[in-house]
């Protein structure tokens, strides 16, 4: 080390003279001489000790990631894997003395990634949306205000405060944006030479985004930041060729998470990203060395298996010389790559069945969407509903398949001007009605305004409400009032109910931002009119309200919206569909028709049904061998905060897997259940017949059958599950209510109801892997709960354990999305069998009676039709729940399949999926697939399934 020093001391001296800098030189002669001697000295005194003090060395501790492990499906295939890729890091090296300086260092950077069309990674949770709106990228509530409460360093999320303002937590989006962009100079950025700089909303976004990122490493200077990954090489070219003007900015090698068959997966395999800061404590409890950069599992299997798949990390000591350079390196531990994960589940059958899924979908909405207006009411019948095409139509709007921003812009196509100048002309009068109806003394009552008024006014009030508003405070009004029993009756102005809220304390003023106090309640109502109609004016969702009636009234129509799909690049022009569609306006058709080859799907449009479950598991093992989610979404894509918002605000809701998530009354396919309790219970004998006159009158009100007003007449056990006759449940679960005596006790019918719900695994999750929420056994009604309505409500995969029992005869097993793990070299780690939970010991005519049922159902059911066409023997159960009145009936079918040696079990969901026939078609198509009657290849290619031919009613 000491011989280092010199060589340093003479390379500079050698550099002072020859540079003919002949006072430098002569003053660094006399350090070097000086040196040598003090050196020396030092070397005899104080040793290495003092060579260091006099050398200023620093002592680091540097880390490295080791690999993250990859992820196969069953077969060996690779889910997930790490690849080579260049990414950007930002280091605060000191060099920038001042605010300005720094930000253009930091412009330069975003304008280099952003000419390349690269993305900002980082924690700062807002983005703009494709429509150029600021939203928040929080996944709920809870977690943006977290992400305020770190954001403004505070301890805890009840150090929020939004009376005093300081720590506000009522921002929206863009109020935070402008509060961060006036935190970190950006508001008037100005350039080292005080030049005023504009910004674009994206670039000062990326920059907090960056600071931001700095700041939570603040503690540890020394390491650098990654501010974006996957980095193109013309993008690395472009960094290093302005490296020097951007001193802490360095381009490094690196691996990223990568994903096969992504959107079909990503429900399941999850994705990776930045530990969230609310996160970090718990993961270094199991390994002390996570830190706020590292990358982890955010979700799906990816989250499930962290401390797995997480490889260990390298470490070594360096020491540094004050200009920089690492003079020594001690105690260096080399990184190791984390463990492999094997799931059960099968990666053709998979995808497979995700296209079958979105195939099938867009064939139930084919045969819904009609070419006319529509109406329900409460007594239409939730498996029949239509979808009149205006709705289609919105969609496009709605869920920002078309975007707005585009539409406005200076280089708009002349079909998007002519939108947008209808939406403005619109757009004046519109504001214009609402505020006079708003500001008139004799305001119409909601009940009494035109539809288009009415959903305006409701918009408002829901605006003022809203957590990021809160100048209505819903919590301090009294419920018991007859003012708000009128609102709710919708027999009282908007206006009146918000001059009762400002007397009665519930309309907070101060929120309006005027600075100033108001003498009556006239003065504060007026300000409040006006603070409002502002701010909708730049509120994109009221803007779609005004768009959901322009379209409504034909004032924009289909053939417009349908022709902006080919200037926005949604739709790619063949040379003829969109001239057709010019030439005869005919917008239904061309929807349908892109609807059948799959150019627009049902995740894009978001009408019912948009998505769906299906969960395909062994009886024999409780290996899950598929399950799907649809929509899905492309985990490589996840890192992009405007992606991430988009699937945020995706109506369709790609991000909530409908497999394990998705929880709704099981309907008619709880009575093989009910079935099993009455006959293990005894309250009735195999061959025993019930009578079903159409309605049940033995409760209060009384239960119809489906049939109603037919009647099923006479049915055994197998009759009463086959023809799925409601008056035949309802009476088991009546008598199951009945006590040894003859007394009806609804407590002891729902008791055993639950015991037997219980014992088939319903009573607790399913044992999958992910995310999943609790199943709920129902507490009222025996004999409603024995129908599998009550207040019964189950995810697929739980109905999935449930019936696989069924088909092996009562072992419920704790389902398992996990094969394998092993080291990378291979070495088996652990092997993940799943456990078995219980068994039902139920008598083999129990099992026997029901599984005939279950294949009566098939057979000779109203679904026989539906699977005349396969070969092999299904046993099944469908389902129908209707939740609301004005909506599609939700659908489900449960099936185990060959009924004579039973294998697999395929069970599916579709919310608002209208007819439980559309959920059993999908089923058919998957045993079609998983028995060779049609290949993968045939599958992906084709266009939109038809829908199911028969309504089957349950």
């Amino acid at each position: 080390m000491f011989s280092d020093l010199l060589d340093i001391i003479k390379e500079f001296f050698r550099k002072a003279v020859t540079s003919r800098l002949f006072i430098l030189g002569i003053i660094c002669f006399f350090m070097y001489a000086g040196l040598i001697n003090k050196l020396f000295a030092m070397q005899i005194v104080n040793g290495e000790e003092a060579l260091n003090e006099y050398l200023q060395l620093t002592e680091q501790t540097i880390t490295t990631a080791g690999t993250r492990g990859n992820i196969y499906d069953r077969n060996g295939k690779v889910l997930a894997y790490n690849k080579l890729a260049y990414s950007v890091t930002v280091q605060d090296t000191g060099v920038y003395k001042n605010v300005a300086a720094r930000n253009s260092m930091y412009l330069r950077l975003v304008q280099i990634l952003e000419k390349h069309e690269e993305s900002i990674q980082g924690k700062f949770e807002v983005a703009i949306d494709p429509n150029g709106d600021m939203v928040y990228t929080s996944s709920s509530e809870a977690s943006r205000k977290r992400f305020l409460r770190d954001y403004y360093g505070l301890k805890k999320v009840e150090d929020l405060d939004d009376e005093k303002g300081v720590y506000p937590s009522n921002l929206s989006a863009r109020e935070l944006f402008e509060k961060a962009c006036k935190d970190n100079g950006l508001t008037d950025m100005k350039d080292p030479d005080g030049k005023v700089v504009p910004l674009t909303d994206q670039e000062a976004l990326d920059i907090i985004n960056i600071k931001y990122a700095l700041r939570l490493m603040s503690y540890r200077k020394y390491e650098s930041t990654t501010v974006a990954s996957q980095v193109s090489d013309e993008t690395v070219a472009d960094i290093l060729e302005h490296i020097g003007d951007m001193q802490g900015v360095s381009v490094e090698e690196t691996t990223i998470r990568a994903y096969n068959d992504s959107i079909s997966f990503a429900p399941v395999v999850g994705y990776t990203g930045k530990v969230p800061e609310d996160q970090l404590e718990g993961l270094q409890k199991k390994k002390d060395d996570y830190d706020i950069n590292d990358i982890v599992g955010r979700a799906g299997i990816e989250y499930t298996m962290e401390h797995e798949l997480q490889g260990t990390k390298g470490k070594k000591t360096i020491y540094k010389d004050s200009v920089g350079r690492i003079r020594e390196t001690k105690d260096e531990t080399d990184a190791s790559a984390g463990n492999d994960v094997y799931l059960t589940l099968d990666a053709d059958l998979q995808k497979g069945i995700y296209h079958l899924i979105e195939q099938s979908l867009a064939g139930v909405l084919i045969k819904t969407i009609v070419n006319g207006d529509y109406s329900s009411n409460s007594t239409t019948d939730g498996s029949n509903m239509k979808i009149p095409v205006k709705d289609a139509y919105y969609q496009l709007i709605n869920n920002n398949v078309l975007s707005l921003k585009e539409m406005e812009g200076e280089d708009a196509s002349e079909t998007e001007k002519n939108i947008y100048q209808k939406y403005m002309s619109s757009q004046q009068q519109i504001f214009n009605n609402l505020n006079n109806e708003l500001m008139s003394t004799h305001a119409t009552s909601m009940k009494d305004l035109s539809e288009d008024m009415k959903a305006y006014m409701f918009y408002i009030y829901t605006y003022l409400s809203g957590p990021t508003v809160g100048i209505i405070k819903e919590d301090a009004i009294d419920t018991s009032s007859g003012e708000y029993q009128a609102w709710k009756a919708d027999e009282i102005s908007l206006r009146n109910y918000l001059y009762y809220g400002i007397a009665n304390g519930w309309v907070d003023t101060t929120k309006l931002e005027t600075g100033s106090k108001y003498s009556n309640a006239d003065d504060t109502f007026e300000a409040l009119v006006a603070y409002v109609l502002d701010k909708l004016k730049d509120d994109r969702n009221f803007t779609k309200k005004i768009y959901r009636y322009l379209i409504n009234d034909d004032i924009i129509t289909g053939q417009e919206l349908c022709l902006a799909l080919y200037d926005q690049g949604v739709l790619t022009d063949n040379g003829q569909d969109a001239a057709e569609l010019r030439a005869t306006g005919d917008a239904y058709a061309f929807l349908i028709k892109k609807l059948s080859t799959m150019e627009l799907t049902p995740a894009q449009l978001a009408l019912s049904p948009c998505n769906a479950g299906v969960v395909v598991t062994n009886d024999k093992t409780g290996e899950v061998l598929a399950l799907v989610s649809y929509p899905g979404y492309d985990n490589n894509r996840i890192g992009d905060g405007t992606y991430f918002s988009q699937l945020q605000a995706d109506l369709s809701l790609p991000l909530y897997n409908n497999a394990t998530q998705t929880r709704k009354a099981p309907g008619s396919t709880f009575k093989p259940i009910t079935a099993v309790a009455a006959l293990e219970e005894r309250v009735v004998a195999t061959d025993e017949t019930i009578t079903c006159t159409g309605i049940y009158t033995d409760v209060e009100p009384p239960i119809k059958c489906w049939i109603y007003p037919g009647q099923h007449g006479p049915l055994n056990i197998v009759g009463g599950i086959g023809n799925s006759c409601n008056y035949f449940f309802a009476d088991l679960g009546h008598r199951l209510s009945m006590d040894a005596n003859g007394v009806y006790s609804p407590d002891l019918g729902l008791d055993a109801l639950r015991k037997y719900a219980t014992m088939f695994g319903l009573d607790h999750k399913s044992g999958v892997e992910i995310a999943e929420l609790d199943p709920q056994i129902s507490k009222e009604a025996p004999e409603r709960s024995a129908m599998g309505q009550g207040s019964h409500a189950y995810t697929n995969v739980q109905l999935s354990r449930y019936v696989a029992a069924i088909a092996n005869r009562g072992t419920v097993f704790e389902l398992s999305l996990l094969d394998k793990t092993t080291d990378s070299e291979g070495n088996l780690i652990q092997d993940y069998t799943p456990k078995i939970s219980s068994h039902i010991d139920a008598a083999a005519s129990t099992w026997d009676t029901v599984q005939q049922g279950m294949r009566e159902v098939i057979a000779n059911g109203s679904s026989k039709r539906l699977f005349s066409d396969l070969e092999v023997e299904i046993a099944g159960k469908t389902g129908t729940a209707q939740e609301a009145r004005n909506k599609p009936n939700h659908a489900f079918f449960i099936s185990y399949a060959p009924y004579d040696n039973p294998e697999i079990c395929v069970t599916v969901n579709i919310p608002y999926g209208y007819s439980s026939s559309n959920a059993a078609n999908i089923a058919k198509n998957v045993y079609k697939y998983y028995y060779g009657y049609t290949d993968l290849e045939s599958i992906v290619n084709a266009g939109a399934l038809d829908a199911a031919k028969v309504n089957i009613r349950d």
